[in-house]
């Protein structure tokens, strides 16, 4: 059962899948439905390791990839879609509460290719993403406090990377994986918001759901693979 009504969630090992009873307005870096857009759902689609997948016409291999998907499991469109090499049945569901305010955060998390912005050397490959990030929020933020809860849920999964003590090959700490991708989604429900910073009522609660998610993901992941 979900904390925000219309919001139904299923983790498994072929995905993440956040469904809405009505379209929500949601930013992300998505391969699928990326920027500023309006969605019934979110997939975070688990592929192989290293997996390339070739074009089909005009359509990228991501794309055809999780379109196949939407269509067999019979998901609405229009979607957002991203992809991960990470498990998605050890994914993390976080819910936070506050006086009106519900927040909903899904992470999955893999640490096979840390990297540190700013000092890693740029690359042409295109993985799938490693630490994935989805976050909806029971609220009416503006579009500004919607691109502000992107940079505070970088900041909370950066944070924690560092107090987990997670480096690069080269020993720098890392600042997140190569390919890491977020979904912010407002149900445009309840008190509106000009700021997602972390110190603000929106903000503060997604940076608190978001911490658990992926500290709790962080360290299921250090301890599978010691």
């Amino acid at each position: 059962m979900t904390i925000i009504a219309g919001v139904q969630h299923e983790v498994s090992a072929e995905a993440i899948v956040v469904r809405f009873g009505e379209p929500l307005t949601v930013v992300s870096s998505a391969l699928v439905g990326g920027g500023l857009a309006r969605a019934h759902a979110i997939v975070n689609l688990h592929v192989p390791k290293n997996w390339q997948p070739p074009p089909r016409g005009p359509t990228s291999g991501w794309e055809a990839a999780l379109a196949d998907f939407v269509a067999r499991r019979g998901l609405p469109s229009p979607y957002v879609g991203l992809c991960t090499s990470a498990w998605t049945q050890h994914a993390e569901v976080v819910s936070e509460e506050a006086d009106e305010l519900r927040v909903l955060a899904l992470v999955s998390v893999g640490l096979g290719n840390p990297i540190a912005a700013g000092r890693s050397p740029a690359s042409v490959a295109h993985a799938p993403s490693t630490i994935n990030t989805i976050v909806v929020v029971d609220a009416a933020p503006s579009p500004a406090a919607l691109v502000n809860l992107v940079i505070t849920v970088t900041e909370v999964k950066t944070a924690v990377l560092s107090e987990a003590g997670v480096r690069c090959p080269d020993g720098q700490p890392a600042s997140g994986t190569s390919t890491d991708a977020v979904a912010i989604a407002a149900t445009g429900c309840g008190r509106s918001y000009e700021f997602g910073g972390p110190i603000s009522a929106l903000g503060g609660s997604v940076a608190h759901a978001t911490r658990r998610a992926l500290g709790n993901g962080v360290r299921a992941w250090i301890a599978r693979h010691r």
